[in-house]
């Protein structure tokens, strides 16, 4: 079974967590965008929606300093990589320095399933460490950023041709579709 791409209110599309956290900035090309993790609350229901925790790790404004920073190098870091530009070095040294933290450690529940266990800072440190993985491995070439207007997400692209437009076929996709179809048909004679 799937998850659902939108949990508790954030989008889980980039198939990877470490561009799920970037997807916490909604309208990022837009006029006004705006930041869903505006307290440390809203980090802890990220968290849990993420499946980092299974319970809200009690977030300090200290923590929703680090995971903004974290998110931010990630997001640019990332669209190099979606473009073909170099990395920024400050973004990746920054990464790398969240990657090198202790991590938060797996741990086997009775249901048989891996949680990890820890506080924000090791949760973070495990997302750094995601993000690594995904920018320097097989996949780092695949990331795209969404084509649908005015999104902004950016996702792993997992299709067979590696010729994925959208960060969602649901809901972008869909979108630019029906654009498309409605366009011909007022062109139509």
């Amino acid at each position: 079974m799937t998850k659902a791409e939108i949990r508790d209110g954030f989008k889980f599309r980039g198939g990877s967590p470490a561009l799920d956290l970037a997807a916490t900035v909604t309208g990022r090309l837009g006029p006004a965008p705006r930041d869903l993790l505006e307290g440390p609350a809203d980090l802890d229901r990220w968290l849990v929606a993420a499946d980092l925790a299974q319970a809200a790790p009690e977030a300090t404004e200290g923590n929703l300093v680090q995971a903004r920073s974290l998110r931010e190098a990630l997001y640019r870091l990332a669209l190099s990589r979606a473009q073909g530009a170099p990395l920024p070095d400050a973004d990746r040294e920054l990464l790398n320095g969240y990657a090198a933290l202790p991590a938060a450690p797996p741990q086997l529940d009775a249901d048989g399933r891996a949680r990890l266990s820890g506080d924000v800072r090791g949760l973070l440190a495990e997302l750094a460490r995601e993000g690594v993985s995904l920018l320097g491995g097989d996949f780092g070439h695949r990331i795209r950023q969404c084509e649908g207007p005015p999104c902004a997400v950016l996702f792993v692209d997992t299709s067979r041709k590696g010729d994925r437009r959208w960060c969602s076929m649901s809901a972008c996709g869909n979108k630019a579709k029906v654009a498309g179809w409605r366009k011909r048909e007022m062109s139509a004679p």
